[in-house]
């Protein structure tokens, strides 16, 4: 007589089908599939994000990266490993095209590839952690799929925390939150800051995958009294629930102002741009802010391939403000709108002088300084007329690879590209608030964060929490020419503009540059490699979000508890090992 031999299955039974772990027969388990379904979920991940901008894709892709991290025979955490970094190394590379724009393929690829690993770490974290009895045992009750969809959830989003902030101080880009700015979940942002965002995204995509799994039990137990019915139920509320978790941030009390609708092009009139009272606060004063984008000739370039022409561009855009009706309170230039330090060099104090005594108005000039002792400080200075420097932020976190060359010894030994950064920048050592004294006598503090910084939460956080009552981001472009990096940076401004209850100003050199209400709505924006002003009337806000008086407190938890998860799922294995060699 032949026995018949049953499927293998994950633990001590088979889970229910698509993203459920299920028997390793199974056609959506096999390797080339489980690859094939990573390279879709990063495709997705990629879209999500600008320039495409598809936000509903996040949610597919999270769904596709569930279902292909399903397998769990054999070597299972080092095959998960490898998928997901296959899915992060599909986003990686064509979401960091700028780097390879920018420099060239070498580092474009370690970068990549350094982001990518956190994808394997994911993978081998999950197949940990689904081992947790409550979280494999299968089951076709919706209760089961919550806790799974809620666990993959939070150890994702475990994992992004962790790659936001090591190894070099992080890289905060490519966060899920960053692709939800037009979503109702973006709003999330205001309770909880990104994290919170990211945290419902990674929730809901889950949600939907396992509602998918239902449907396929559903088609699968057609024969089985009752067990079809129950499925399909099961399918329809995880469903309704997805839905819930993308559309209920929408509720939470940032009303907008009907003026404050996004922008339809790229052009810009001669009219104030209002910022409106798109926010939590009621009407108050405003700051009257120009931005001056002063483009370079040559894309590709970088401003520093154009020396004095950025400054005198800049000079020429403060001029046409000059000329408008408006009284300014802040003239507000790109990071190294000055290309020579205003501080070293006289023709150029001597020109801004001029030019902010021209429009009435201080100016925020974005400079360079090189101290004696060695290095440069990426710069934000406040310049009065007559007076020169009054206040001055240092950028507190420079690029790793791009402002400052950590191992240059060792990096050089694979491209000779780090010698393109001659002199390391050194970070600042103060808050990014610059204090704006105005005619009326009061002062106004502004959260001036420089490029890549508006992507630390807590840079961010921080300033506001002193004070600030306006974000301000100058920015530098022109070394990326017309890839999506600007376009990605100015979605993370308006995801802070929402975590913090602030407007916000991007200006940059090149673009793109835009005015951003309170709840994030763009409401003026630049297109690249344009010269361009802006004027805004900016509502200044001094009660603190929740996200803000929560701080680091959010991914705390998050982290612990996604660390958590993936450590008693390890001992839960460790211990079932043991006993199956203790019964042997």
């Amino acid at each position: 007589m032949t026995a018949t031999v049953p499927p293998r299955t994950e633990g001590p039974a088979a889970d229910p089908p698509v993203p459920g772990d299920v028997p390793h027969a199974d056609l959506w388990t096999s390797r080339p599939v489980t690859l094939l379904l990573a390279v879709a979920s990063g495709v997705c991940l990629w879209a999500a994000f600008p320039d495409v901008g598809a936000w509903p894709l996040a949610l597919v892709s999270v769904a596709l990266l569930l279902a292909a991290l399903r397998r769990d025979t054999g070597r299972a955490a080092g095959w998960n490993a490898l998928v997901g970094f296959v899915a992060m190394l599909t986003f990686w590379l064509p979401h960091i095209w700028w780097a390879n724009f920018a420099t060239d393929t070498v580092p474009w690829l370690a970068l990549a590839g350094l982001q990518a690993s956190f994808g394997a770490l994911l993978g081998a974290a999950w197949t940990a952690a689904r081992r947790l009895p409550g979280l494999r045992t299968p089951g076709s009750g919706t209760g089961w799929a919550v806790a799974r969809a809620g666990a993959f959830a939070l150890v994702l989003v475990a994992v992004e925390q962790l790659r936001s902030e090591a190894p070099f101080g992080g890289f905060p880009w490519g966060r899920l939150a960053w692709t939800v700015v037009d979503a109702p979940t973006g709003r999330s942002a205001w309770l909880g800051g990104s994290v919170l965002a990211s945290l419902l995204v990674a929730f809901a995509g889950a949600l939907g995958a396992l509602a998918v799994g239902r449907v396929v039990l559903a088609r699968r137990s057609r024969r089985i009294p009752g067990a079809a019915a129950r499925a399909t139920t099961s399918a329809g509320i995880l469903v309704v629930a997805a839905a819930a978790v993308v559309v209920a941030p929408a509720l939470l009390p940032l009303p907008s102002d009907p003026r404050a609708t996004p922008v339809a092009t790229a052009e810009l009139d001669s009219t104030v741009v209002d910022a409106g009272t798109a926010t939590h606060e009621a009407d108050g004063p405003v700051l009257v802010a120009g931005a001056v984008q002063g483009n370079v000739t040559e894309p590709g370039l970088g401003s520093f391939a154009n020396r004095a022409e950025v400054l005198n561009n800049h000079l020429d855009g403060t001029a046409v403000l000059a000329s408008r009706p408006e009284d300014l309170d802040v003239v507000l230039w790109p990071e190294n709108g000055s290309d020579l330090d205003p501080q070293e060099a006289p023709e150029v104090a001597a020109a801004l002088d001029d030019a902010a005594e021209a429009v009435g108005a201080p100016i925020l000039v974005g400079a360079q300084e090189f101290p004696e002792t060695g290095g440069r400080y990426n710069v934000s200075l406040l310049w009065r007329a007559g007076q020169g420097v009054t206040d001055r932020y240092a950028k507190q976190h420079p690029a790793p690879f791009g402002e400052y060359i950590p191992l240059r010894g060792f990096v050089r030994i694979f491209s000779d590209q780090v010698d393109r950064v001659s002199t390391d920048m050194l970070p600042g050592v103060e808050p990014a608030v610059v204090d704006l004294p105005r005619d009326d006598g009061s002062v106004v503090p502004l959260a001036t964060v420089i490029c890549f910084e508006v992507a630390y939460d807590e840079i961010v956080r921080d300033a506001v929490a002193r004070g600030a009552q306006v974000l301000v981001v100058p920015t530098n472009n022109a070394s990326f020419g017309y890839t999506a990096e600007s376009t990605q940076q100015l979605a993370m401004t308006r995801m802070q503009a929402i975590a913090t209850g602030r407007a916000a100003v991007q200006i940059s050199t090149v673009g793109v540059s835009g005015i951003v209400a309170p709840d994030g709505t763009l409401l003026a924006g630049t297109g690249l490699f344009t010269a361009d002003q802006m004027v805004a009337a900016l509502p200044l806000r001094t009660t603190l979000t929740p996200a803000v008086q929560a701080g680091y407190w959010p991914g705390w938890i998050i982290s612990t508890l996604g660390a958590g998860l993936t450590l008693a799922g390890l001992v839960t294995a460790v211990r079932e090992r043991r006993t199956r060699r203790g019964e042997r």
